[in-house]
């Protein structure tokens, strides 16, 4: 027995000779010792304190929740979120596996109780095909995934022959959905289509490799970058060099995260607007950057765990205002029946941290125009406003169906977005590979800049002269600095 364990027994033994030594030290200690019991296992945590004046005011004023349904929404957001967790869509034993759960695991909590309370037996989303499991995911038969992330995905509409880009991947759960869905077809052993998932951080990076692993999957690529200045791919086509363009893009940005209050309890706290505002050009950025890398015809879903217009429609409508008609938003309202969300605003005001409020930019003075921006506010002109058809994107609230605050947004390319599109070449004249592109607002929140970024095949440019004016630009340096969270 060692010095420490017979000094510790020692202490035991002379504790119990004398019962008053306790109350003797509580004498001279009382207040440490009320301190720490408060605290201790007999006495329990301290309650935690869900409230924040300012998050109420903010989104009343804002009108985000239907009239008459504002104690039911802020109810729900003190709840616990109920646990969610996918089977694996393209495993051949999923179903199997579905069954066994329903029929051995599921009817064993049908009468059970806990504490007095009846055990809620686990059921399907009535507007996702996935189903709930419990069992343990380190072989890929199930995932543990928020019901409301698992929207985006499905909405991305991906077949197996679709190059995907997941802008801002980590930890993965969404990428191993898009991963399944390229496996959709069993009979089908390596599909034609790939996702290629991105995160800024490196370490997080390990957690998407993580995913890919229990899926055994080779259609899957890891990238380290950041998503605002991700760099165009090219793919060899009989012999050719052509640019990629991806099919369908998830654009998952970093987001404050307001919407998942219910599982990070540290939001009731910390909560302010000063982190929408400050998320914004970034978000912004990562949005430009996907509709660049978008092929004509494609999709790309953009989507937060944010309620905040300044996160979610502000930088929709930025975006659909910049693209001059080559994005538009699409009506998915009927693709996920059973869903239930809220249209999205078309009119916001942006508040500061200290609770001031401006509905125009013309109301902003000087001095605030570095932490505020003009792509915050509404569009001015009504008609342009109403062609942008904001009520198209989804809000998901806490109280409609039991789940986190969640934002979705689907946009589809018409065209090139504008500052990719060369002018027409006059008639006789040779094209000149060192002709300047118009520029590309790599900072929509300051101003436009040099950027390397959509080039397209159908431009009049031959492959040659198209890789090595993209390679001067990128050369010279053109793209920012920045992070995706």
């Amino acid at each position: 027995m060692g010095r420490r364990s017979r000094g510790r027994r020692l202490q035991q033994q002379q504790q119990q000779q004398r019962p008053g030594g306790a109350e003797d030290s509580a004498e001279g200690g009382g207040k440490r010792n009320d301190a720490v019991g408060a605290r201790s296992w007999e006495g329990g945590y301290p309650e935690i304190i869900k409230e924040n004046k300012l998050f109420e005011h903010y989104y009343q004023e804002l009108k985000i929740v239907p009239e008459g349904e504002w104690d039911q929404f802020m109810a729900a957001l003190r709840e616990p979120l109920p646990a969610t967790l996918r089977i694996t869509g393209y495993k051949s034993h999923a179903k199997e596996i579905l069954h066994c759960l329903k029929n051995k695991y599921f009817k064993e909590l049908e009468d059970l109780e806990v504490d007095g309370q009846k055990v809620e037996v686990p059921q399907p989303l009535s507007w996702c095909a996935c189903r709930l499991a419990a069992i343990p995911a380190e072989k890929g038969n199930i995932s543990r995934q928020e019901a409301v992330s698992m929207i985006p995905p499905l909405l991305l509409n991906a077949h197996p022959h679709h190059k995907i880009l997941d802008m801002c991947a980590a930890p993965g759960s969404k990428t191993a959905q898009l991963i399944e869905m390229l496996h959709a077809d069993m009979r089908v052993p390596f599909p034609e289509g790939f996702v290629i998932a991105n995160d800024v951080d490196n370490k997080r990076c390990y957690l998407l490799v993580h995913q890919a692993k229990r899926l055994s999957s080779p259609c899957i690529m890891v990238v380290n970058h950041d998503a605002s200045c991700i760099p165009r791919l090219q793919m060899d086509v009989n012999g050719r060099k052509e640019i990629l363009f991806y099919d369908r893009i998830l654009c998952d940005v970093p987001c404050s995260g307001d919407g998942t209050m219910r599982k990070n309890i540290d939001v009731w706290k910390k909560w302010t607007t000063l982190n929408s505002l400050q998320l914004h050009g970034l978000q912004l950025r990562i949005a430009t950057r996907g509709a660049e890398q978008l092929v004509e015809g494609g999709r790309m879903v953009y989507s937060t765990c944010s309620l905040n217009p300044i996160e979610d429609e502000a930088v929709i409508a930025s975006l659909l205002e910049k693209s001059e008609g080559a994005l538009e938003l699409a009506d998915v309202s009927s693709e996920l029946p059973g869903l239930k969300w809220m249209p999205g605003l078309s009119q916001w005001k942006v508040m500061t941290k200290d609770g001031q409020w401006f509905a125009e930019w013309d109301d902003v003075p000087r001095g605030r125009h570095t932490q505020i921006r003009p792509t915050m506010f509404p569009p001015r002109d009504p008609e342009k406003l109403q062609a942008m058809h904001l009520e198209h994107c989804l809000r998901i609230l806490p109280h409609h169906q039991n789940t986190g605050g969640f934002f979705v947004a689907v946009l589809v390319k018409k065209c090139s977005m504008p500052w990719n599109k060369r002018p027409p070449k006059p008639q006789g004249e040779s094209a000149d590979p060192r002709a300047p592109l118009q520029p590309s607002p790599s900072d929509p929140t300051v101003g436009s800049t040099s950027d390397p970024s959509e080039l397209e095949g159908k431009t009049g440019t031959s492959d040659t002269e198209m890789t090595e004016r993209t390679g001067n630009l990128e050369n010279n340096g053109s793209k920012k600095d920045g992070v995706c969270g």
